[in-house]
């Protein structure tokens, strides 16, 4: 998750980036290439994959960069271009499952991150993760470890804010399935 100074950095660096300042680029590639590769890797299946993806979404950023025009839009717009080579990636390799667009249900109450009462190490909740479907893993993903609103959600993915609030809904509920379900077959 950015903290308010990496957003500021942020909008920094791309103003420097805008009007030439050397080495710009590589300070914002560098504040932000770990919380995307991050993204990235739990979308695909390996590290491998994961990888030269994230290095053609870079590819595709520098290309386009000039073209966010809101520089505190650059979390959101950076995470949208990923989700997108990510499903390039599903539809060429056919060897995954495609970001399921479903999602329905009606509207249901924000969620908080208070709702997540559960002490998990890094290995643990990045298994637990893995999982879930797609679209439920990339919710809280992109919600609770990257800090993204719903409104931001949806706009990354290309869904109704309602739509973002079942998905984080239903994914928390599945979570806390398949933990408490490998909780049990290690007590037993």
């Amino acid at each position: 998750m950015a903290s308010p100074r990496e957003l500021i950095e942020t909008q920094l660096l791309l103003l420097q980036y805008r009007r030439g300042k050397p080495g710009a680029l590589e300070k914002l590639v560098k504040l932000w290439e770990r919380p995307l590769y991050y993204y990235v890797r739990r979308l695909l299946n390996t590290e491998d994959e994961a990888k030269d993806v994230t290095q053609d979404i870079w590819i595709n950023v520098v290309r386009k960069l000039r073209a966010v025009r809101d520089p505190a839009a650059f979390p959101a717009w950076l995470f949208k271009v990923a989700r997108t080579h990510a499903a390039a990636h599903f539809r060429k390799s056919r060897l995954l499952e495609p970001l399921p667009e479903d999602g329905s249900a009606g509207e249901i109450s924000a969620t908080n991150s208070s709702d997540f009462s559960l002490t998990l190490n890094a290995e643990e909740l990045h298994w637990a993760l893995s999982q879930l479907s797609p679209s439920h893993s990339e919710c809280l993903i992109l919600h609770f470890l990257e800090g993204f609103s719903i409104e931001e959600i949806a706009d990354i993915t290309g869904v109704a804010p309602g739509t973002v609030k079942s998905r984080l809904h239903y994914a928390k509920k599945a979570l806390r399935e398949v933990l408490e379900k490998e909780a049990k077959c290690h007590e037993q």
